[in-house]
């Protein structure tokens, strides 16, 4: 019922718009009914993944549409707050209505300008079973809606392409690989993850045709895989992008997702330069090569490359205190080491890459 309620108000919200047309993955090109390319590029509206109320998410849709000019909003969610489980056992009091009621807020705001919202489940590691749930939900909940495209797990690590995509055993590592920077603060742990594949398929046992986005290895930035046999299979749906997230840190371009660029279709979900590098302490200093901050050749660089590989892409992170962040206050000023770029490049400036990382 909840579901019918939504789709109703998105019609009515959206009566006097053109909704998004239908995409489906062909090769490595998003296209639309009537056989023209589309290319996704916009921003990422983050904090949903840390606040169950969310802040200013759907003011901060309608400005990355209406003032920068984004077709594209990836919205970061996770699914505690999605069942109203809220974090470390404290439960949301409304037992997830009003969480719900944001993102469909954000989706609708999107969908009136004929924008498309990438909701990514922002977890790390490797799926477990519970989170086949929430895809079966949420597939059921969106099925079939235009302007929607389900992000299944934000950033894998840790594992193997075959768990990756058929699931197992994940255990904890013994201690870190030297050099390897621990990007977040979670603690390793063993379980029984399931596979990419699962996700894919409990979504389209809903009916859900919507394209998928999938996460790859190394925190979503390794694709090789790929090009050895390990792609998802979509029999029955509108077809799968792959996800790449490019910081400073990362390095190998060309064999990381450029080579898998040329047959399978990029979201470029996360990306960005930073203001400094005592931001990022945790990233190692042997990994500190590139220059970052103010007169950095970063973001053109990476923008240039984007633009002359027509990645899907949204920058990351249209929130003032989500870093790399592309605003600096909730007047949704550009920070003048990112998001000046950001916003040039979706208004339509060209940049040139002159080093291929």
């Amino acid at each position: 019922m909840l579901g019918l309620i939504a789709c109703l108000s998105l019609i009515a919200t959206s009566a006097t718009t053109k909704l998004p047309p239908v995409l489906h993955v062909v090769g490595n090109r998003l296209m639309t009914p009537d056989g023209k390319r589309f290319w996704m590029q916009g921003l990422c509206v983050d904090s949903l993944q840390w606040n169950a109320q969310g802040e200013r998410t759907v003011q901060s849709v309608q400005v990355a549409i209406d003032s920068w000019k984004a077709n594209t909003i990836r919205l970061p969610v996770i699914d505690s707050f999605w069942y109203g489980k809220g974090v470390q056992g404290q439960p949301q009091s409304d037992g997830g209505v009003g969480y719900r009621a944001v993102i469909d807020s954000a989706i609708e705001s999107a969908a009136a300008r004929g924008a498309y919202v990438v909701l990514d489940l922002h977890l790390f590691r490797a799926p477990e079973s519970a989170q086949l749930q929430f895809w079966k939900d949420v597939a059921k909940k969106y099925k079939n809606n235009p302007a929607v495209v389900f992000e299944l797990f934000n950033e894998p690590h840790d594992i193997s392409w075959e768990v990756w995509r058929n699931g197992g055993l994940v255990t904890d590592k013994q201690e870190p690989k030297p050099g390897v920077a621990v990007e977040n603060t979670e603690k390793l742990h063993s379980f029984q993850a399931i596979g990419m594949q699962q996700l894919v398929d409990v979504v389209r046992e809903t009916g859900a045709k919507n394209v998928i986005v999938a996460g790859t290895l190394d925190w979503s930035y390794d694709l090789s895989g790929l090009l050895k046999g390990f792609a998802l299979k979509d029999p029955t749906g509108n077809g799968i992008m792959y996800s790449v997230h490019i910081y400073p840190w990362k390095k190998n371009w060309q064999g990381s997702f450029l080579d898998a660029a040329e047959n399978y279709s990029l979201f470029v979900g996360e990306e960005g330069n930073l203001r400094s590098w005592e931001d990022f302490s945790f990233i190692p200093v042997n990994m500190r090569s590139e220059k970052v901050g103010l007169n950095s050749p970063f973001p053109a660089d990476l923008l240039g490359m984007i633009q002359k590989y027509k990645l899907n892409w949204t920058g990351f992170s249209f929130h003032p205190t989500c870093g790399p962040n592309a605003i600096t206050d909730w007047n949704y000023t550009p920070s003048p080491f990112w998001g000046i770029f950001v916003k040039e490049a979706l208004s339509g400036k060209h940049f040139e890459m002159k080093n291929l990382r």
